[in-house]
């Protein structure tokens, strides 16, 4: 069993038709966890984890026409959960549609990074797979960031750490290593690790590195 990691480009046709600029909108990243379309009443209900401004955010939903319903719980102070129930607009349904095919899977969370930029991670069979990026519409700009046997776990740190820098993250963070101002040294961390303060350092300089591409998708 393969997956394959793929960045879309949507046209503007098929961005959620929000008047907001992306400016003031201020959505970092928006992580759609799960979904459910149902077709007699063709709406779909979906819940987002998102990083922004929850007021904005709120105060956009309110005025698209699409949305139905909406709610927004706060996590902390801009990090928050969606929940919706939306129209099906036919964009979606041709979006959608390029991964009803047999023998392939969308892996949760679809991440957007921007209106028209999304990142999906879709698992299958060789032969679906090859077959998937002629599935989508030619407007729909598509990018392949790998293609493997499926062996990661999509969007969390389980599937890039390792025990050992697991470890010396939750040992710098707990000596106070991440506190803001700092109240403990590296030296301190190297030794609740039991190794050198090169070895350190370099166990956090990857955490760090790695969480850096998790937040950006690379």
């Amino acid at each position: 069993m393969q997956s394959t990691d793929l960045t879309l480009h949507l046209p503007e046709r098929m961005q959620l038709p929000i008047p907001t600029p992306d400016a003031e909108l201020e959505v970092h990243r928006e992580e759609l966890l799960s979904w459910h379309v149902d077709a007699e009443t063709e709406r779909v209900r979906f819940l987002s984890l998102i990083v922004g401004d929850c007021d904005a955010v709120r105060e956009t939903a309110v005025d698209l026409d699409v949305v139905h319903r909406f709610e927004l719980m706060p996590i902390d102070g801009d990090t928050f959960y969606a929940y919706a129930v939306m129209d099906v607009r036919a964009a979606d349904e041709t979006l959608l549609g390029a991964f009803d095919e047999p023998g392939l899977v969308l892996v949760p969370p679809i991440v957007y990074t921007g209106r028209e930029t999304v990142h999906v991670t879709v698992l299958g069979e060789p032969d679906a797979l090859s077959g998937l990026i002629g599935q989508f519409p030619e407007d729909i700009g598509v990018e392949v960031e790998r293609v493997s046997a499926h062996q990661q776990t999509a969007e969390t740190l389980a599937g890039r750490l390792t025990a050992r820098q697991f470890e010396a993250m939750e040992a710098a963070r707990e000596a106070g290593y991440y506190d803001i101002p700092r109240t403990a040294s590296l030296s301190e961390v190297a030794t609740a690790l039991e190794c050198s303060e090169s070895a350190a350092s370099t166990l956090l300089r990857t955490v760090e590195t790695e969480l850096v591409d998790a937040a950006l998708n690379y």
